[in-house]
């Protein structure tokens, strides 16, 4: 159960036997916009590298050792409609290694991370600042290098076309970084500290007690904090969007945007899921049998779906010279479930395999935190192991059908080779 810590700031305590470890992960939620993602993406960089009392990676990296190597990082997410700005750090338990105060340091390590970043006289460290923007320009133009990558990208850009925030990924545009300055990041770092949301989740053999007691000396400030609707939705469009670009590849890229009116806490979610593992999502589905493997016409063709935004996608690689034929032959497969051409056991063996992903999910520190995270701020979506699993088996071939039938093409992205 959350602890209110102030308004706006929640801390869930997981406690479990299962880990040597303990899991403290702390997410900062606040509306995605394409004007902040890149410098939120670059502000992680920074907090990630070094602070005020450890100025360079060398002395971050020894503290981390002192740490009996923990392990430490940031990264950035988008769901729906929130920027996610995300800071891990697992520890051993103090309990294996007869020294009780390693969580406590170790949170204390993190309030030095967040709370005394690397700013003097109003700006970030120069020299780090610069470096750090140079690599993270440089990670993101090799990202659209990656043909795969890309045409994923690119595919969003097209189906969001309309949204100038929704279009740009989570971690923002080089373009947008090239101009960004250090002290335009203070502005950043101070915006995420005073206005996001912020979840704070502890998962390992440990006490609530312990943990409240590690937080108690944080000081948030005390500021009304945002709580964005989660959610995206789109208007339908009667017209397909379509983009074709050429370069020189080897293997041509088809990938598809359809738009279902399904969405997380849907009692329809689990049809979904199920639809979208006889689509594409697994080796048996229709995707991977029958335009891989039965036709040879892609060398990988599949499927996956964000119900945050009520997007299914469909992802292949093909000879561009087929790429009419392969079009045709994923919108058959469509046609082919909107018709109820799937067997009870396909749908058995669906169930079987979504049945095994969610246990071992149970398993996975990071799964029960994101699953604790939504039941925070979809709280009437929040079901037990029992009830998924009992929700999940209850779904009938009509179910599926229906869901099928909901899903309508909107955006068509083709990577080919040269003319």
């Amino acid at each position: 159960m959350a602890i209110q810590l102030q308004p706006g700031i929640q801390l869930t305590v997981i406690p479990t036997e299962k880990y040597k470890t303990i899991r403290t992960f702390l997410r900062f939620s606040a509306p995605h916009s394409k004007q902040t993602a890149a410098k939120r993406t670059l502000l992680t960089s920074l907090l990630e590298t070094n602070s005020l009392h450890y100025p360079d990676q060398t002395d971050l990296s020894a503290k981390l050792a002192d740490l009996y190597g923990a392990s430490f990082g940031l990264n950035v997410g988008k769901k729906g409609n929130l920027h996610q700005i995300n800071v891990a750090l697992s520890l051993v338990n103090g309990k294996y290694i007869g020294n009780d105060e390693v969580f406590t340091e170790g949170m204390n390590f993190l309030k030095e991370i967040l709370f005394y970043p690397n700013i003097k006289e109003n700006t970030f460290d120069q020299e780090t600042f610069r470096l750090e923007k140079d690599n993270l320009i440089a990670y993101i133009k090799s990202l659209y290098e990656d043909k795969q990558t890309m045409a994923s990208l690119r595919l969003q850009e097209l189906y969001f076309s309309e949204d100038a925030n929704q279009k740009v990924p989570s971690f923002g545009t080089y373009q947008h970084l090239e101009q960004v300055t250090a002290q335009e990041l203070v502005e950043t770092y101070q915006a995420m500290l005073h206005h996001d949301q912020i979840d704070i989740f502890v998962v390992g053999d440990i006490t609530e007690a312990q943990v409240k007691a590690a937080f108690a000396t944080w000081e948030f400030p005390q500021t009304k904090r945002q709580h964005p609707e989660i959610f995206y939705k789109q208007p339908a469009s009667a017209t397909i969007k379509e983009e074709v670009i050429h370069e020189p590849v080897t293997q041509a890229k088809l990938n598809l945007g359809y738009q279902t009116s399904v969405y997380y806490g849907d009692s329809r979610r689990f049809a979904l899921m199920i639809f979208n593992g006889l689509f594409g999502g697994f080796p048996h589905s229709k995707l991977f049998l029958n335009v891989r493997e039965k036709e040879s016409l892609a060398y990988y063709a599949s499927s996956s779906v964000d119900t945050f935004r009520g997007l299914v996608t469909v992802q292949t690689g093909i000879d561009g010279k087929n790429r009419a034929r392969v079009l045709a032959l994923v919108e058959e497969q469509l046609a082919s479930l909107c018709a109820g051409e799937f067997t009870e056991a396909e749908i058995d063996q669906t169930k079987a395999m979504l049945r095994n992903q969610f246990l071992l999910s149970l398993d996975n520190p990071q799964a029960l935190i994101e699953t604790a995270y939504l039941n925070q701020w979809l709280p009437e979506t929040k079901l037990s192991e029992e009830e998924f699993l009992s929700s999940l088996m209850a779904v009938t071939k009509e179910e599926i059908q229906a869901v099928a039938q909901d899903i309508t093409l909107q955006a068509i992205f083709v990577l080919d080779g040269e003319e």
